[in-house]
């Protein structure tokens, strides 16, 4: 049935949207063309991404405040006791 169609001059083609404007297009169904044909210029002057090595890094945020009073509480015997007032 496949080269039926082929024979009879009928493609499948897909709705893509470009990878760098957006904007929506259709290509031939498993080209694997992710740019439209205005961007594809654009994107081939464009200069090559440095590649990145192998190794992933995760960022590494500072402790908040509340994590910092928690550490410097816990380092103590824990005996909050009230100090001019009621507990």
């Amino acid at each position: 049935m496949r080269r039926k169609k082929e024979q009879d001059g009928m493609v499948r083609v897909e709705l893509k949207y470009c990878e760098h404007c957006g904007g929506l297009w259709v290509r031939e169904t498993g080209a694997g063309v992710v740019y439209c044909d205005e961007c594809r210029d654009k994107v081939a002057d464009l200069p090559l991404q440095k590649k990145r090595s192998g190794r992933l890094t995760l960022p590494v945020a500072q402790p908040s405040l509340a994590e910092r009073y928690r550490a410097v509480s816990d380092d103590e015997d824990g005996d909050m006791e009230a100090v001019g007032g009621v507990a």
